[in-house]
């Protein structure tokens, strides 16, 4: 990347990890069923990671809120392709990916979650892409 970003960067996620843990590319989508992500996605924003956490759990059918970790990546990374530019000008999110793994720092226990309506309104227009064939994730 050309300009030097310096974290904390975070995750957020459905899955239970503690420090040392590292998330790597090569899994499931939490967004797409069936499909294998080659990068792993994180963000310097804590709203950015409740939305990460939030919908993998609430697309999983899991109880609560999930999960957000401080993580630290172990190599080079660039701008999140799918809301970079593309839903964004710039990258206000913070989003990022890396091929590289992310390790676990710590739990971040003090985060607020998106409100529930908003929750459902972003689960909701993320069924109706789906239903239109637009859910793409750039990978």
């Amino acid at each position: 990347m050309g300009e030097e970003i310096v974290g904390p960067f975070f995750h957020g996620t459905k899955a239970v990890l503690g420090a040392g843990d590292e998330l790597v590319a090569g899994f499931g989508s939490n967004f797409q069923q069936g499909r294998v992500m080659n990068f792993v996605y994180f963000t310097s924003l804590i709203p950015t990671a409740a939305w990460g956490a939030q919908l993998a759990t609430a697309l999983a059918g899991v109880e609560g809120r999930g999960h957000i970790y401080e993580v630290e990546p172990a190599g080079d990374f660039e701008d999140d392709p799918n809301v970079t530019d593309k839903k964004f000008p710039g990258n206000p999110t913070k989003s990022y990916r890396t091929r590289e793994p992310l390790r676990v720092v710590r739990e971040v226990e003090d985060w607020e979650g998106h409100p529930p309506e908003a929750l459902q309104t972003m689960l909701d227009n993320l069924a109706r892409l789906r239903e239109q064939g637009l859910d793409v994730i750039e990978d």
